[in-house]
């Protein structure tokens, strides 16, 4: 507990606070708190906090001074004595001044500009989190990232034996044995890591470790399968191990690239077992992001789809789960009734399209292309392409749609992408807009080979991969936030007004997402060079090498069981590299540009 209260406010602050100007209304303050499911709202003139007023205020007010709702403004019913802290102060001080103060939050403050804000109750949890888990020889520091890694690796051990128990309902005894034999891998180390660790708050670093070893351990159980089973068909154990952990990988991290051309001649449960890693591979990033990055204001307010509880570790993993999974049941009825009633099949593509895998159950499965079939993978992929923050406004008991700028934004973009892609390609129409959704979203879904198409029809395909998704979603790519983040920021910077309230905060964003976008295409040419020394075009290795990096998922055919092993390890560290979209290794390199 000592070593929580030494720690600095900037690390358990809510950054994600309410600022509205004090010429707003009541009735506008109300709806913000109400769609943003906060408690309060700092009161600002000129950028400069002056006030606060909580939702007590508003109805304390309203009931005793019969204000009017939608005419009365702010600065009528503002609390005026702030009370504030530095974002470098220690939590002993922060609880002190609130002792003191007889508050349960303190405005953090810094050059006369809202930093965020401070909860008595994060710092409760904080400090009782540090209670339960007595230390055991391990640095705290490391002891949260073991904790929440094991956690996270139950959980997918759980997940794991669905299509363990399929395989023995199908009488597919081999393949249920190969994944019980993973599932016990996962659970045990789980529980080994979560002995020596506890399940605390980390800060961004520490999550980033958490995120790139969560993925790797991850691959690296999921090739027991593909070792027991070899269904390469090769002699050599270097290729063997190497293919295993390219298709292992592809599947955890949604990358979907394929080294099995016919996954039709695998054994039923083995192809449900691969699209069911991608799933898997989803919800953990999905959990894993928010768990890291989220802001924990945000989450206090949010409750459990089943437990009804704060969306903490269980409550969060279970909730994206059921998401998901309503999904897929949805998806998976379409898909029987509209196809060729194979149900395992069915489960297998759903899993693999609303997570934005990229997985076939059977390389003939999308060549029977209907409207109403493409309608439903269109939308299966877009679902998967949208934050976390859209799917539970629409679990709450009153339906709300979180339609955010991002989301906007990305809409946008997704409608003028089937409008010129059509024309690009020169194929069928309902063909072009399924490769467009295909590719903004990574879901990784073609039909047939695209290695026809021509250059510049690749070079739109890899664009659209490379700007990705949304936000805390199962999608790749750079994500729209980032662009959304990067046009703001250069709009402060070609202002001289604004450019003098550039924070150092605003510094390190653009700093990241500079870096960002300068890696990511850097990266996939380095990849790019290598796999052209086998003799394919520079067009083609580039292709290939963007959506790897960006878990596209599409391929023009340079992925084989035939390429070398070198080009095989790269892409699938592509591929991880790209599932946490390398911000990850930014942070755990380069600690000072953590916001």
């Amino acid at each position: 507990m000592k070593e929580i209260l030494e720690r600095s406010v900037s690390y358990y602050m809510d950054h994600d606070v309410i600022l509205l100007d004090h010429t707003s209304t009541i009735m506008f303050a109300s709806r913000i708190m109400k769609r943003r499911e906060d408690d309060s709202v700092i009161v600002v003139n000129a950028g400069k906090p002056v006030g606060i007023v909580t939702d007590q205020d508003i109805i304390d007010n309203l009931a005793t001074k019969g204000m009017s709702h939608s005419d009365s403004n702010l600065e009528m019913i503002m609390s005026s004595s702030l009370i504030t802290i530095l974002p470098g102060a220690k939590l002993k001080e922060a609880l002190k001044k609130m002792q003191d103060s007889h508050v349960k939050k303190l405005i953090v403050i810094e050059d006369d500009m809202v930093k965020g804000m401070i909860r008595q109750s994060t710092i409760a949890n904080a400090i009782r989190n540090a209670i339960i888990v007595k230390p055991r020889g391990v640095k705290p520091g490391l002891k949260s990232v073991l904790g929440n890694l094991g956690f996270m690796l139950q959980f997918a051990g759980i997940l794991i034996m669905i299509p363990a128990v399929v395989a023995m309902f199908l009488n597919e005894a081999t393949v249920a044995a190969s994944i019980f034999l993973m599932s016990v891998a996962l659970l045990t180390t789980g529980f080994f890591l979560n002995s020596y660790g506890e399940k605390a708050p980390l800060n961004i670093r520490q999550a980033s470790v958490l995120v790139l070893s969560s993925f790797l351990l991850l691959s690296i159980f999921g090739m027991i399968p593909y070792l027991y089973l070899n269904p390469y068909n090769t002699t050599s154990i270097s290729e063997l191990v190497v293919d295993s952990f390219f298709s292992s990988t592809s599947g955890f991290t949604t990358g979907g690239i394929s080294l099995i051309t016919t996954p039709e001649d695998l054994p039923q449960s083995f192809r449900f077992y691969r699209a069911f890693t991608q799933w898997v591979g989803g919800m953990s990033f999905i959990y894993l992001v928010m768990t890291a990055f989220y802001p924990e204001g945000k989450l206090t307010g949010m409750r459990g789809f089943i437990t009804g509880k704060t969306l903490r570790l269980r409550e969060l993993f279970l909730t994206i789960t059921m998401i998901f999974g309503i999904y897929v049941a949805i998806v998976s009825f379409l898909f029987y009734i509209f196809g060729a009633k194979n149900i395992i099949d069915d489960i297998s593509l759903a899993l693999t399209t609303v997570v934005t895998g990229g997985f076939l159950p059977s390389s003939t499965i999308l060549f029977d292309m209907e409207w109403y079939k493409v309608v439903v993978l269109i939308g299966g992929m877009i679902l998967g392409a949208l934050p976390f923050t859209f799917h539970y406004s629409m679990i709450k008991p009153r339906l709300t749609l979180n339609v955010t700028r991002e989301v906007t934004v990305f809409m946008i973009i997704v409608v003028f992408s089937i409008i010129a892609i059509p024309f690009i390609i020169g194929i069928d129409y309902l063909t072009g807009i399924f490769y467009a959704v295909s590719a903004i979203t990574t879901a990784g879904l073609q039909v047939g080979s695209i290695a026809e198409f021509n250059e510049g029809t690749k070079i739109f395909l890899m664009l659209l991969m490379f700007i990705g998704g949304c936000g805390f979603s199962t999608a790749g790519g750079v994500k729209i936030f980032r662009f959304i983040n990067l046009v703001s920021l250069f709009k402060k910077i070609s202002n001289i007004e604004t450019r003098r309230k550039m924070t150092k905060k605003d510094a390190k964003e653009l700093t990241s997402i500079v870096i960002i976008l300068s890696l990511f295409p850097l990266i996939s040419y380095c990849t790019a060079l290598h796999i052209m020394g086998q003799g394919f075009t520079f067009t083609d290795a580039y292709f290939e090498s963007v959506a790897a990096l960006t878990t596209g998922g599409l391929s023009v055919g340079v992925t084989s069981i035939g390429l070398d092993l070198v080009s095989k390890i790269m892409l699938a560290l592509n591929m991880i590299l790209g599932r946490f979209e390398i911000i990850a290794i930014i942070y755990i390199i380069v600690p000072r540009l953590m916001p």
